[in-house]
This record gives C-alpha cells, structure tokens and sequence, in this order.
C-alpha cells in the first residue's frame, strides 16, 4: 500500500487527546454550543450533531476541517494564513483516480500527480479551484481508448506529492481528530456496557465506513478479538473480496465470519422476480441481512447482543433519520441486536482524516475512484460508478447491460436500451410484465357446499410446508381431521378450540388448491384475511430470507426450499400475519405487486 512514511501523530502543533469533559452539544435554533441536553437559550433539545465546514488554505493547498461556530475557522492551523470556505464535505483523489481523470479529460498523464486533488461526487477541486464533470462525460467516454491509455500510462502513477500532501492536510486536522477519536471511543465504551464482550458483534463490508468502525471499536474496547460478520454478497467488487482477505490475514485475533446464501444465484433470481430497484432491492435480504441473520442465529441462539454498524447520518435521507444507537424492534432489521453507529456523525472527510492519520489499511477500489463499494451492479450506483465499472469490469458490466436489455424486452419496454442506458431501469416497482407477479395475487373461490368456507388458487402442490405455515393461527392437529381427506384442524392455544379446518382440493381450472374453513370465531372475514396472507407467502415465497430477521422470536425458517415456522418458539402473535409485516416482512408480496 502506498502511504506517507511518516508518522502523523509526531506533531506538536496540537494535542493529540482531548480533556476528558461533558460532551459537546448543538443548538440548532441558536447556533450556539453547549455541554446540556437542553438549550439554556431556547429551551429546546440540542444535538451531537456539531456542524462543520471545510476551508482551503492556498499556502499549504489542503483542506481544513473547522467547526462551523468555531472562531478561528478562517486561519490555518499549519502556517496560521487565512483560508477560505470550500465545501460541505470532500475525499482524496488518489493518482489512480487521478490519472484516469486526466485522461477523461485529454490531459497529460502526469497533469493532477502535482496537484492537491479532492472531490465530492462528480465535483474535482483541483489545488482549490472547482471543475465538475459532468454525467455525459461518463456516459459517453470511449472505455476501450481509456483502458489503452491507462495501460500505456501506468508509469505515471506518483505518491510522491500525494503523501507529502496528505502529511500537512493530517497536520492541519490533529484536533478535529482528536476530537473524533476522543468523542467516539467515548461512544463505543458506553455502548458496550451493559454487554458481554463476547455478545459485541462489528459489522464488517469491506468498505471505507465500516473498516473505521472496526478500528474503532477495536481500539476503544482494546479487544483484537471480537466476532467481525462479511456480508458476502456475491455481487462484490473483486477489490472488496481482496481487501476482507487481507483484512482477515492482518487480524489473526479477530472471529472473522463470512455470511453469503449458496442457495440462490442473483442471476437467476433476476430473471424470474427482475433486477432489483431502487425501491425495491430485495438482493439486500436475500444475499446480506438474511445470511447474516442466520450467523447471528447460529452462533448467539436467543441471545440479545450488540452490533456496531459503519452507518452515517450524511450518507442518505433514509439514514439520517437513524438513531445512532438503537434497540427499538420496529427500527431493526434483525431483531436480536442493538445496533450501534459510532461515526454516526462523521462527514466524508473525516473517515479520510482518520484512515489516513492512523494509517489504517481499506480498499484498493477508493484508490479507483469509487466513493461507496457495496454491490457493483447496485441500482443505487451513479453514472460515475457505473463508468468506473465500464473501466475495471469491463466484462461484468458487458453482462449486466445485455441482462438488463433482454428483461426490458420481456417486461415490453419500446426503447430497451434507452430505458437502460438512461438508468430508467433502476426506478421500476411492482411486477409488471413479469409472470411471477401473479404468485402475489389471492385467487379464490367462496364453497358452495360449507358456510365460512373458501377455496384458494395454489401455485404447486399442497404440502406438510402449507400446512406448517398455520402454526401461528394455534396448535396443528393433523390427528383430529378426516384422514381421508388429508384434513388438519387448527386448535386456538388459549380455548382448545377448532379455528380452521385445511385440506387439500381438486378445483377445475386449478391445478392445485387448498379449502380453508373458518369455525367457532366471532369475525370469519378477519380469520380468512390472515389466512389470505399465508397462501400468498406459500405461493409467491422466493427464499429471500427476509422473514427471518423479521421474526421477534426466531421462529421463522427457512430449512432447504421450505418456509418453517417453529411451533417451539411462536408465541402466536399473529404480527406475521399481518398488513404491516407483509410490507416490510415479506420482500415478493412487495416487489411482485402490480397495480
């Protein structure tokens, strides 16, 4: 890895701890900092969340970091000049970006090797001066004549000014990260308190976010040995898979688990439910928080323990309305953990500040250009992303554009490769044009021959897995029912009573059915809603995993191709069961939907 040989924490400029004292809070109403929870101005709740702004010092051309009420926010720390508001955020650009950027736009190979380079976004400031490129310049660059150059142009590639860069841009920010440090460690102790630390899990994608937070937490707690969990996805950027491997190798100590499904391929789940959008990215659970789920399940049963995320407010609206830590069973997706984000608060440019001071290794992709490294073919990706994948997975990318093509043809796009070139494919929802949207449809039939009786449309053949998914209704007594009918009763736990009568059914036009009848019940109508929602999950049921993270006791399974509720473990809450669970707890009822 190429980085500064010199020591960043050398300096005498600043300190680098902090005086231990109440933390620092925010009024966002009075623009005033405080050490209270409560404003004494205004009387209003105040925040962590303490604002700040990056300067640039022309001198030394780096970036500083200065708290927005800060008096001295205007001079740098290093040679005392004044400097000037830049941005709200930035990161380096490394010289494998840079040399990339310089060909994209017909300059020399060597041309940014001697500048002070950042970005944000699409937005390059090149020695403090703004330059952004725009989306049609990665949508239209010849990649084969890029590819030429970089290959021919590899020799240009010089760290030499970059770290001496990097060294005083480290300097000039000794107390924003000491701050950082002081105040998140501060974070990770008081977290871990009322937890085993064999009960504190770190969440681990080989990105830049969540390797902080496994330095962090492993430094805070003083712990080389915590339980880390890779979300092998499949879907990796070949750097990330490098990099959890080499992260792996450089923590002997550290319980490294990997978490991946072998039991679906993207591909294929593709070509049947179509690629994930989005609003609707179901690979999430079916190829991360699923797998996950079941390394949690497995190794900590029903045990209650803490998960320390790479989450930060900045990155999304969706994630700034996160609490920093959280345990509230309606806000987390697998619900024996409380999670736990100590750079919840942290900008871009402070995970740099501290990757870089610390001299902590991350992923070669970031060198690339790429700012997030999840999923390579994720919907969420932006044209830039998408370019630098043209560049480094050239034949991937050649894969996903056909795949894409071809299911805009199925689904009777006119234009398919306009609705994918232009990225239209990425705001599809529901499962129009597509078969499988018909497996999330209740087809039934009222019986003519029994009262409060329905006869409901199944998409394959009635098994022990149907009848398995009305355990939540109550007891399962296969033994009352008429043997030759291959009925079973449904006793309620808390009357003994018979509440559904199940049997398999031969309906012309059906290939398959299933009669429920509804008994001794004062609301049939409710009963046969909830029942409703279990044939639907029998017949749409992709294996996506999502049901299992949902369930507040674990009781839900899924064991081969079968969905499995344990009697054992339900309590019979009936929340599967319900129209809020199937939104966020059954993953087809809401990507197959049709309107």
């Amino acid at each position: 890895m190429n980085s500064t040989e010199s020591s960043f924490g050398d300096s005498n400029l600043v300190s680098n701890s902090v005086e231990k004292e109440t933390k620092v809070m925010w009024c966002k109403n009075c623009n005033l900092e405080t050490n209270e929870a409560i404003c004494p101005v205004c009387g209003l709740e105040t925040s962590e969340d303490l604002p700040v702004e990056i300067y640039w010092c022309n001198d030394c051309r780096i970036p500083v970091i200065h708290v927005s009420t800060a008096a001295d926010k205007g001079i740098c720390p290093v040679c005392h000049g004044k400097t000037r508001y830049l941005t709200a955020d930035l990161r380096p650009v490394f010289p494998e970006e840079r040399l990339l950027i310089a060909l994209l736009l017909d300059k020399a190979p060597d041309a940014l090797m001697q500048k002070s380079v950042w970005a944000t976004g699409s937005r390059y400031y090149i020695d403090g001066k703004s330059l952004s490129i725009s989306t049609k310049t990665f949508e239209t660059a010849d990649i084969d004549k890029i590819n030429d150059l970089l290959e021919k142009s590899a020799d240009a590639i010089d760290y030499t000014f970059f770290d001496e860069n990097i060294h005083r841009f480290v300097l000039a920010n000794q107390h924003r990260l000491a701050y950082l440090k002081d105040e998140a460690f501060s974070f990770v102790r008081k977290a871990a308190e009322r937890f085993k630390e064999e009960n504190i899990v770190i969440s681990f994608s080989g990105g830049k976010d969540s390797t902080v937070t496994a330095d962090v937490v492993t430094k805070a707690l003083s712990n080389p040995s915590l339980v880390h969990i890779f979300g092998n996805t499949t879907l990796e950027f070949p750097a990330t898979i490098e990099y959890a491997n080499h992260y792996r190798e450089s923590h002997p100590l550290a319980i490294f688990m990997v978490a991946h499904n072998d039991e679906q391929v993207f591909y294929d789940v593709c070509e049947d439910i179509g690629p994930p959008a989005r609003m609707m990215r179901w690979c999430c659970s079916m190829f991360k928080t699923g797998p996950i789920t079941r390394i949690i399940s497995s190794m900590y049963r029903s045990q209650q323990i803490l998960t320390f995320y790479g989450i930060r407010k900045s990155e999304s609206v969706s994630r700034s309305k996160y609490n920093r830590i959280e345990d509230d069973a309606e806000s987390v997706k697998i619900q024996q953990q409380t999670v736990a984000s100590p750079i919840f608060f942290w900008k871009d440019i402070d995970i740099w500040l501290y990757i870089l001071a610390e001299e902590v290794d991350f992923n070669a992709a970031y060198r690339l250009g790429y700012d997030r490294v999840g999923c390579w073919c994720c919907p969420n990706n932006n044209q830039r992303a998408q370019f630098l994948s043209r560049i480094y997975m050239p034949e991937e990318s050649k894969k996903w554009r056909e795949f894409l093509i071809d299911f805009a043809k199925k689904i009777g796009k006119p234009d398919p490769e306009v609705y994918v070139d232009s990225g239209k494919w990425k705001a599809r929802q529901g499962g129009n044009g597509l078969p499988s949207a018909g497996d999330v449809k209740i087809r039934f039939t009222n019986c003519t021959t029994e009262d409060h009786a329905k006869i409901y449309r199944l998409v394959r053949p009635f098994d022990d897995e149907l009848v398995g998914m009305f355990v939540p209704f109550g007891r399962v007594a296969p033994e009352l029912g008429k043997k030759l009918l291959r009925e079973t009763i449904i006793l309620d736990v808390k009357t003994n009573v018979p509440i559904l009568s199940i049997q398999p059914f031969n309906q012309d036009g059906y290939d398959y059915a299933v009669k429920v009848r509804t008994m001794n019940v004062a609301d049939h109508d409710d009963l046969q809603r909830m029942v409703g929602y279990q044939i639907r999950k029998f017949n749409a049921c992709r294996k996506c995993l999502k049901c299992e993270s949902i369930c507040r006791q674990g009781a839900i399974s899924i064991i081969g191709d079968s969905y499995y509720v344990d009697p054992k473990k339900c309590i019979h809450c009936k929340m599967c069961m319900t129209a809020k669970y199937l939104d966020g707890g059954c993953m087809m009822d809401k990507y197959l939907r049709t309107k």
